[in-house]
């Protein structure tokens, strides 16, 4: 027999690499993420002076009515786009070169977001929030936020294809509306399973992005920048989760491999 593996042998690797995501851990893991993006979008806007660390686009509209009421506009809020976009690049990068090598891409990717918030929760207590948000040592902080919820959006897409966004919610609301009115309206069954089953995905993530942001707003109104300690610590149990889901994948790969001939 041919040592040679057939051409559907690398179909396994990205089996592992692409967990389900209509597992409980996983759409527990979308819930954990939503909520870590809008408690660090809303305590980074209140603590760095208006600076939009998931929603970067958000700063290009402060920015540009700074500018046209004759106010200073932020750096930080114009050197945000291209750091995010620059991060999202290099995520997707790091990504395809661990699958490349049969390494599953998600674990490795949530790791590297708790350590850049990790990095911006620490920046921000060393820092003093009173001095000027455009100072080194803020700025540095707010490229870290903006960098880990620019690994955050990739790592959706790239290591679980298929579920909604969980840091931009217009796009999630618009789907999840769509689907509600396809549910309403009836017709064809398997469109209707299938809006059935987007809705059952969005909903937890739109509201978790709401309660982040509410319970962000209130710990940074009452701790200030220290109040990222809590997307930090989510950030952490969504590494955790995140072994609650691929060993399921792993255990698929191998069942399949020991059924290739040698």
């Amino acid at each position: 027999m041919s040592d040679m593996a057939p051409a559907g042998a690398s179909d396994p690797m990205r089996m592992a690499s692409s967990p389900s995501i209509e597992s409980r851990a996983a759409l527990a893991l979308l819930a954990v993420l939503s909520v870590v993006a809008g408690s660090t979008d809303i305590i980074g806007f209140l603590g760095l002076n208006g600076l939009f660390t998931a929603r970067v686009t958000g700063n290009l509209a402060v920015l540009a009515a700074h500018i046209v009421a004759g106010g200073e506009g932020q750096f930080a809020q114009l050197l945000s786009v291209p750091v995010f976009m620059a991060m999202v690049g290099l995520t997707s990068l790091l990504a395809g070169g661990l699958e490349s090598i049969g390494v599953a891409s998600l674990r490795p990717l949530l790791l590297l977001q708790f350590l850049l918030l990790a990095g911006f929760l620490s920046v921000c207590v060393a820092a003093d929030p009173r001095v000027d948000p455009n100072a080194t040592k803020l700025l540095l902080a707010g490229m870290l936020g903006v960098s880990a919820m620019a690994v955050q959006n990739a790592l959706v897409q790239i290591s679980l294809k298929g579920a909604p966004s969980t840091a931009i919610m217009t796009t999630n609301v618009t789907r999840f509306a769509a689907d509600i009115g396809q549910l309403l309206l009836g017709g064809n069954l398997a469109e209707v399973a299938k809006a059935r089953n987007r809705a059952a995905r969005t909903l937890p993530v739109i509201i978790g992005f709401a309660v982040g942001c509410g319970i962000g707003a209130a710990c940074e109104a009452a701790v200030g920048l220290r109040s990222l300690v809590l997307p930090a610590g989510l950030a952490l149990l969504a590494f955790a989760l995140g072994f609650a889901i691929e060993p399921v994948a792993d255990r698929a790969c191998a069942a399949v491999q020991l059924r290739l001939p040698a």
